[in-house]
């Protein structure tokens, strides 16, 4: 739905805010507060009168006018606490909080923050004794000719000396002459820096940041930089002079590290964090902080968002930048030209008419007001800095011609500008010009030493068919040398992810090697064939020989431990398009495998079919976005100690295990002929890659209590709250390879893998795929994840059928007592006993108690061999003399715990309390959505799109107890009671089995307060 938004200001600034909010369908309307004569009725903007001095005053207006967002242009209001009092009245608003503007309040305090966080600036000196910094600038050791009033003082509180005495006087001006008035009481004196300044922008949300194209002001009043310092008489975006790697430095070492540093101090700064820079020959130094936009930076920045304003805001209030970062037009530039009133800086006279405003627009130019007022249905001045004439055009020597000649459409007497704006960059693009090769970031000869580096890994790499000899054009391969008759070739090619961005992090590069190979060679083998040779390309934006080496010798060792060549490559030197210290990689391997010999044979699998899955070393190289997201939010680090993995591990290194190689230990077994087809586990986990190599008719059943999970996929689900489905579609949850095989060849198949001293376990089955019914289905995967991992000597073979094929002993361990209360056809007790019957299942069940008798739920416990009884309600009394026969009945089995399977009787009080923490119920519905009977009418009635089933401990209200587990189910359109109920049922199949799993293997219990308690130990 729009909303209306207000902007607080009145300059060319809060024009532009407007202008670019109004262009979102989010936004209904744009009051200015007060505005200019540009924001008066212009469309979707207009003015407002409401008081912005007084903030109560100003809540109530936006309350009262269903205002959804405040943005703050000017920097005054933001020292004065204005989103602190608005924010703490319920109004939105954009800008950071008081203490945040401090950065830009108090040149003593932003300078001194600076020194506590690492961020460079000049050397500097803060002063309340006008003698005291007189005598600092005399004697310290750098020329220290810049004097800042510490305070707010409009833009104008900096003045540049040209020596000792001239900057003596100023601070004379300042501290007793009130040149700026109270803002002058402290004083700043820094170092003068030499270099090109620049203005660098960003949107923070208190721990993310999100760099603006950088900008260029220029001050001065006259061309050629002369006259009086002023508040901005023009810009442009964006400046050459920044490269995308310094942007980068810049964003890193300044405008995160202030966020950074900000949340440490406890002064989260969410907002536009402007830093004004000194592009130094020891790099980028910081002149100043502004906590807004800048003027007239603000009209050439937002032109070229290519994102909706409005949207952005949003995103950085509500903490979602690293998520949903802004867009720019990146092929155009903005150039912007400020016309000043005559007299500006100084006095000037108003109330002069403007003419010409609809010629620039005319000309695909735009007009930011700042100083100018209505007055008889006219445009007249009424400030210093009067109009912004801003274009965009697709080169900035474009867009400066464009600028120039609006200015020329718009006329006023005495009018002030500059023609000059944007001299710095032509001339920094003509300096450009005449570059050598090594001078524009390609180092030729650095290349050649890494050849030289390389060749001797590569040529240890030969194989039958290749000889391996890197420096020419091509490579070749003889497939009659390597034994081939009548061979299909295939050929795969991949990549690491950001896997990447970890192994830059740390500082170790050589394990991508293996990484990359593996990629390629396991896909190639999906389709049976041998890897006979490889091709890497490593691309960069500054050639490290010492990290490139490091990678291409991981590279050889993998091509060795995969049987195939490195034949050749590419090493690409790219300045500009990679930061500095960045690379990427690339892999492609050929392979080939006879004409009879290919995978999958979709003809031969079938219905019935096992699936054999062959471990995983860890994540692989596929997720790590997701991983590092996860890292983010728990706020650890690489060089922390794992919580996941062996003792002593960082984490970095468990998530840098290389990715397993697995062709030399397949191959003999693909070439046997007892595999059918072989699934690589990439991206897109087991949801996706076993899909890849089955026919359409066939659905996977897939048990993941049947093998051993890392940890780190258990500590991944944790911590990050991950779904069932996202662990599965993102990540291999310890499986890197699955093969198809017929039953009767599982057992021969499982030896060769044993043999080979690979782990390896039957995980699923293959049946016929039921209309609308998803291709995987991974059941026990959440209590999986929960418990440690069986050791060798626990039967993680056996298909899901029960029956066992393997010739190894189960480990006994203790299990839970367990008894069912049950009333009829017993779906949910049978889905019970078949988990209890799983080996590595932590429950026994003892006995099932149905209240009628001759129901089907008996049946099933007795065809299982579990001992029954039936306890007729009919036959009691009362309620309380029926649940004290069953308690009794429970006693003599020693049960711990009891599961209510569709029993349909309601218990007594004493009951439950006596079973508090014992006893388990499933409702049908997301609790605490849709208590008691009926709960799919209820769920249809209320038009929900999802509901569910729900299993929790039982309290004396209905359907009230602590949540062990839920599982979501959609409401289809066109659903009934029944089709709802029955997927329902399914889900309530899977969900019931997995909870009792946690409170019978001690991961869950219920606590004193009533609360679901979980055991770390367990879960670890």
């Amino acid at each position: 739905m729009a909303e209306r938004v207000l902007v607080i200001g009145s300059g060319g600034r809060e024009h532009t805010l407007a202008w670019k909010l109004a262009q979102s369908a989010h936004v209904q309307e744009v009051l200015v507060a007060p505005g200019n004569a540009g924001t008066a009725n212009c469309g979707k903007i207009r003015n407002s009168e409401v008081s912005i001095s007084n903030h109560s005053i100003l809540a109530q207006f936006c309350k009262d006018h269903k205002v959804g967002l405040v943005v703050v242009g000017p920097e005054v209001p933001l020292a004065e606490g204005i989103v602190d009092d608005l924010t703490a009245a319920g109004v939105p608003c954009f800008g950071p909080s008081a203490k945040a503007a401090q950065l830009e309040a108090s040149k003593t305090f932003s300078k001194a923050f600076m020194d506590r966080h690492n961020i460079p600036t000049a050397s500097w000196g803060s002063f309340t004794d006008p003698q005291e910094a007189c005598d600092y600038i005399r004697t310290a050791s750098f020329p220290a000719l810049v004097v800042k009033a510490s305070g707010l003082a409009a833009g104008k509180g900096v003045i540049v000396a040209k020596d000792q005495d001239e900057a003596c006087q100023a601070v004379l001006d300042i501290m007793k002459d009130k040149a700026f008035g109270s803002a002058g009481e402290t004083i700043v004196v820094e170092e003068l820096l030499e270099g090109e300044e620049v203005s660098c922008l960003c949107f923070s949300d208190g721990d993310s940041v999100s760099a603006m194209p950088p900008a260029q002001d220029h001050k001065r009043l006259q061309d050629g930089d002369l006259g009086p310092n002023t508040g901005g008489m023009g810009a442009y975006c964006p400046t050459p002079q920044v490269s995308e790697e310094l942007l980068q430095q810049i964003t890193e070492t300044v405008l995160q590290r202030t966020v950074d540093g900000m949340k440490a101090e406890g002064v989260p700064y969410v907002g536009v964090l402007y830093a004004g820079l000194m592009l130094t020959k020891q790099g980028p130094k910081v002149l100043e902080f502004n906590c807004r936009f800048g003027d007239p930076e603000c009209q050439v920045i937002l032109p070229l968002l290519k994102s909706d304003l409005h949207e952005v805001l949003l995103d950085t209030l509500n903490g979602r930048l690293a998520s949903s970062a802004p867009v720019w037009h990146r092929n155009s530039s903005a150039v912007t030209v400020v016309m000043a009133s005559q007299g500006y800086p100084g006095a000037y006279v108003k109330g002069v008419e403007i003419t010409g405003l609809s010629q620039v627009q005319e000309t695909g130019s735009h007009v930011f007001h700042a100083g100018t007022a209505l007055k008889g249905g006219a445009v007249v001045t009424s400030g210093g800095r009067v109009l912004a004439v801003t274009a965009v055009r697709p080169s900035l020597e474009e867009a400066l011609r464009a600028a120039n000649e609006g200015v020329k459409s718009v006329g006023f007497p005495g009018a002030v500008f500059r023609r000059d704006i944007g001299h710095r960059a032509i001339a920094h693009l003509c300096r450009r010009r005449g570059l050598t090769y090594k001078a524009s970031g390609v180092d030729i000869a650095a290349g050649n030493r890494l050849v030289d580096m390389i060749k001797p890994l590569a040529k240890a790499t030969s194989r039958a068919g290749c000889n391996v000899d890197l420096g020419g054009f091509a490579g070749l391969f003889d497939l009659k040398a390597a034994g081939f008759v009548d061979p299909i070739l295939v050929s795969g090619t991949d990549g690491v992810g950001t896997k990447l961005k970890l192994a830059q992090a740390c500082g170790q590069h050589g394990a991508l090697g293996q990484d990359l190979v593996a990629m390629c060679v396991n896909d190639v083998l999906a389709q049976g064939a041998e890897p006979l040779f490889f091709l890497d390309y490593f691309s960069c934006g500054r050639l490290d020989v010492h990290v490139a080496a490091a990678l291409v010798e991981g590279i050889a060792d993998a091509c060795k431990m995969a049987g195939c060549a490195l034949l050749g490559g590419e090493t690409a030197e790219m300045p500009g398009v990679y930061a500095a210290g960045e690379y990427d990689l690339a892999g492609f391997c050929v392979g080939a495998v006879e004409r009879g010999a290919m995978l999958p044979r979709l003809g031969d699998i079938a219905e019935g079919d096992l699936l054999i899955g062959v471990a995983s070393s860890g994540v692989h190289s596929n997720g790590f976005s997701l991983v590092r997201r996860v890292l983010e939010a728990a706020g650890l680090g690489l060089d922390d100690p794992a919580p996941f993995g062996k003792p002593g591990q960082t984490i970095g290194e468990v998530l840098l295990t290389p990715t397993k190689i697995y062709s030399r230990l397949l191959l003999p077994i693909l070439r046997s002929g007892a595999v059918k087809a072989y699934a690589h586990i990439t991206g897109g986990g087991l949801l996706e890659n076993i899909p890849r190599v089955l026919p359409k008719a066939l659905a996977v059943d897939l048990d993941a209590s049947r093998w051993s999970i890392p940890p780190v996929f258990s500590w991944l689900q944790k911590q990050g709250g991950l779904s069932e489905e996202e662990m599965c579609r993102t990540f291999n949850v310890g499986l890197g390879a699955v093969l198809v095989v017929a039953s009767p060849d599982a057992q021969t198949v499982l030896r060769q893998l044993h043999g080979a001293h690979e782990d390896a376990w039957i995980v699923g089955s293959l049946a016929y795929k039921q209309p609308g019914a998803e291709p995987v289905v991974v059941r026990n995967l959440k209590h999986s994840l929960y418990v440690v991992p069986s050791s060798p000597g626990v039967d993680l073979e056996a298909p899901l059928n029960g029956r066992h094929h393997g010739d190894g002993d189960t480990k006994p361990h203790r299990r839970t007592k367990v008894g069912v209360l049950i009333s009829g056809t017993g779906t949910n007790l049978q889905a019970l006993i078949e988990q209890a019957k799983r080996p590595s299942s932590s429950a026994e069940i003892l006995v099932v108690i149905s209240n009628r008798p001759g129901v089907q739920g008996l049946k099933r416990a007795s065809l299982a061999g579990i001992q029954t009884r039936v306890v007729d309600h009919k036959q009691y009394g009362s309620r309380a003399e029926f649940d004290k026969t069953m308690d009794r009945v429970l006693e003599e089995f020693g049960v711990e715990v009891v599961c209510l399977a569709g029993f349909m009787r309601i218990l007594t009080g004493p009951f439950v309390k006596k079973w508090n923490g014992k006893l388990l119920n499933i409702h049908p519905s997301l609790l605490p959505s849709f208590k008691g009977v009926n709960a799919q009418k209820q769920a249809l009635q209320a038009g929900s799109r999802v509901t569910g089933c729900t299993v929790h401990f039982v309290a004396e209200e209905v359907d009230a107890g602590a949540i062990i587990a839920q599982e979501a189910v959609p409401v289809l359109v066109g659903d009934t009671e029944e089709s709802l109920a029955d997927r329902i049922r399914e889900a309530e199949h899977r969900a019931f089995p997995a909870a009792l799993e946690l409170v019978a293997s001690g991961a869950v219990k219920l606590g004193e307060d009533g609360r679901i308690v979980w055991n770390s130990a367990v879960l670890s």
